[in-house]
């Protein structure tokens, strides 16, 4: 039938591939898609980082093992959490929405669970991001206070209102950096790739070259020394070092919840995903630099830790590069941790768009807005950075508090992957892949991956030794089954409550475009755009 014939008047609407992608998930576009596949990975690179990401996670794996942990913990982790990399990409390929996670439990799993699993998804990833953010931040003070405490030599300590003073600067300053516009955001991240890989190199030649021979290990050392400072079993221990890697390659959902901002986001989502996890993993940038750090750091591990400095791998630096060379290249570390928490911070607030958008969040409809000005989420922004904040006040009740958040933000997002990765295969519902799919692989993947993340949480909420104290507790599990439960009483209030109005992932496609056929769909075969007529 033609246009004339449908009423006289010809409709022709113009969009492209990606917006009629996202219109048949439900969602009209309202971000502004700014984000290249090379600016894309630049921020989930970021995220995950090399040196900065490790030198705020090393003394979980000093104290679980030593050199040992540093190197062979981080090579068995990698494996496993690879498999997660490609279970995401699967459904981020055949979904590439903001709401990434908790649309796609939604999506796959059956329909009388499928609201209330997405209800959790939501939060857990919503919370696991908060804590992120915190986790970033907090760490991106000490290592600015190192530096004080470094070019001080080692009579300024830090106490812990200085700490989270800086700590709440770092959050405004990141929430005014993530609010500008999307262009903006988009660009910048080639100069935090660039410096990711810059810093990476200068320590892995340097460190070798400069460092003094009694710093400097064997081989036998670096491959085969297993130093348990803790008191639960070697083993075990081994298995508690696994948090540096899992919570440094943390935010493997981050270009999901970009997905509306991304450029051919079916494939450019999946490949971003998995790039940037293998260039921290598969091509060794982290395990090279483990491994360099190993050789140079010298064996009196107690010492590294109680180092007045307060940053294990600060402590290392400057037993190579002795003052000035260490507050050269850390001041380079702070910047590029900057870049991390910043980028934590953009992924957080579009997750909390997007659950807002859906109706799921308290004060959903003030927080679902588009500044007019930047085309982004700038109330969502703020709101992330303000709950960080609060969540940062933890600090306050000493160092394993500190430590719960970062083993928090894990634990959230480790639920709020296994949910929708098990939901794929076991929900019942027809899944249609998308550009990138495993084939047969994908269900031996993904169930590894889910078994690994549930060996994880059980692992995480474990103290760092036996026999703990109030001040030795691990409070992760406190904290998180805190919050989750509360979610879910949320969810079964009587008559406010989330089952009696939340549907899911709702409409916003606009009614002209939304009654539109597929059959009245044509892709533009030199633009990629797609003609509705």
């Amino acid at each position: 039938m033609s246009n004339q014939e449908k009423g006289g008047r010809s409709r022709q609407y113009f969009v492209s591939k990606d917006e009629e992608v996202l219109a048949s998930l439900g969602y009209k576009q309202e971000l502004k898609r700014d984000f290249s596949w090379g600016e894309l990975l630049g921020l989930s690179f970021s995220i995950i980082g090399v040196v900065q990401s490790i030198a705020a996670v090393l003394i979980y794996s000093l104290p679980n093992g030593g050199a040992v942990a540093m190197v062979w913990g981080w090579v068995a982790c990698s494996v496993f959490l690879m498999t997660i990399a490609f279970s995401m990409a699967e459904p981020a390929s055949a979904a590439p929405t903001t709401g990434g996670l908790y649309y796609w439990t939604f999506r796959f799993s059956s329909s009388e669970y499928q609201k209330i699993l997405s209800w959790i998804v939501g939060y857990s990833n919503s919370i696991g991001y908060i804590a992120g953010t915190a986790g970033s931040e907090y760490a991106t003070s000490l290592q600015i206070f190192a530096a004080v405490t470094i070019g001080s030599e080692n009579t300024f300590i830090p106490t812990t209102s200085q700490i989270y003073g800086l700590f709440v600067a770092l959050i405004a300053f990141h929430a005014l950096l993530s609010s500008l516009a999307t262009k903006f955001v988009a660009r910048i991240q080639w100069l935090y790739l660039t410096l990711n890989i810059l810093v990476f190199l200068v320590l892995l030649i340097a460190m070798p070259i400069v460092t003094p021979p009694e710093f400097q290990n064997s081989a036998v050392y670096v491959f085969g020394n297993f130093e348990n400072l803790t008191f639960w079993p070697s083993g075990f221990a081994f298995l508690l070092s696994f948090l540096a890697p899992a919570w440094t390659v943390g935010g493997l959902d981050s270009s999901v919840h970009i997905s509306e901002e991304a450029r051919n986001a079916s494939v450019a989502v999946p490949r971003t995903i998995i790039m940037s996890t293998a260039l921290g993993l598969v091509t060794q940038f982290m395990i090279a630099f483990n491994v360099v750090v190993a050789f140079n750091m010298g064996t009196d591990t107690a010492t590294i830790l109680s180092n007045p400095i307060g940053q294990p791998m600060a402590t290392i630096i400057f037993n190579s590069l002795g003052q000035n060379g260490t507050l050269a290249v850390w001041s380079f570390i702070i910047v590029t941790m900057n870049m991390t928490s910043m980028n934590i911070l953009i992924a957080a607030s579009r997750q909390m768009f997007a659950f807002s958008r859906d109706g799921a969040l308290p004060f959903s409809r003030f927080l679902y807005k588009i500044n007019d000005t930047t085309g982004t989420p700038v109330v969502c922004v703020f709101f992330c950075a303000f709950m960080a904040m609060l969540l940062g006040l933890l600090s306050f009740a000493g160092p394993v508090a500190v430590g719960a958040v970062f083993t928090m933000g894990v634990i959230c997002q480790y639920i709020a992957y296994s949910i929708p990765i098990s939901a794929r295969h076991l929900g019942g519902q027809n899944f249609k892949p998308g550009p990138f799919s495993l084939g047969r692989l994908s269900a031996p993947v993904s169930f590894t991956a889910v078994a690994f993340m549930a060996l994880m949480i059980v692992i995480l909420i474990f103290p760092a030794n036996t026999d703990p104290e109030a001040e030795t507790m691990n409070y992760a599990v406190v904290v998180v089954g805190c919050i989750l439960l509360l979610s879910v009483i949320y969810y079964f209030l009587p008559i406010y409550g989330g089952r009696h109005w939340f549907t899911g992932p709702v409409r916003t496609i606009d009614a002209d475009l939304d009654s539109v056929s597929v059959d009245e769909v044509v892709v533009g075969s030199e633009k990629g755009d797609v003609q509705l007529n």
